[in-house]
């Protein structure tokens, strides 16, 4: 549908400035081209492993060693989902499990030197890509992707990505999920233990 102040000038079927199902598809078309980006970087490395399986590692990599729970809580997802991941990605050898030495009865997990050496490589790679198609644009358009690409973020809820980080979110994953209920769940989680 398009915007109520549509330019009446527009001819049938002209992206109109400012149309609202013209910015959707064209975030969309962005959309998939980056998860193909992230697609093909996984599938660049020896360790075949899912996106959301990358996800997970990803949030290890960010966070260090977590309970099951605060793995669970940052992926958006139940802890039995993110149990199955955790045990496949440690039978492959990119994540463990030690315990807390600040309880015996909890279960921390852990990114191993293989499970961070694969988020690197795959970092790395979707990094190359995003530039050589960044640097086919000429700096206007560049300019102007990133004004429309903060003011996306910003309206999504997302943070900006702190200046000068070379790679703030490896996966396009910040912890706003967490941040946002973490009031909410600290009460709950410190009482808790995941074996």
């Amino acid at each position: 549908m398009a915007d109520a102040t549509a330019d009446p000038t527009a001819h049938p079927g002209e992206a109109i400035p400012g149309d609202v199902d013209a910015v959707t598809h064209a975030v969309l078309a962005a959309s998939r081209l980056l998860v193909a980006i992230s697609v093909r970087a996984l599938a660049a490395v020896p360790d075949r492993v899912t996106l959301p399986q990358y996800r997970l590692l990803v949030v290890l990599d960010t966070h260090g060693d977590a309970k099951l729970v605060e793995v669970a809580e940052r992926l958006g997802v139940n802890p039995s989902t993110a149990m199955r991941m955790l045990d496949r990605l440690i039978a492959a050898g990119l994540a463990a499990r030690r315990s807390n030495p600040a309880s015996r009865r909890e279960t921390l997990l852990r990114l191993t030197p293989d499970g961070r050496r694969l988020v690197d490589e795959v970092s790395a790679a979707r990094r190359h890509e995003i530039t050589a198609i960044v640097e086919r644009l000429p700096p206007g358009q560049r300019a102007d992707l990133v004004t429309a690409l903060t003011a996306f973020t910003q309206a999504g809820g997302e943070p900006a990505a702190p200046v000068g980080d070379s790679e703030p979110y490896p996966l396009g994953w910040s912890d706003t999920h967490t941040r946002q209920t973490d009031d909410r769940t600290d009460d709950r989680t410190d009482n808790r233990t995941d074996d």
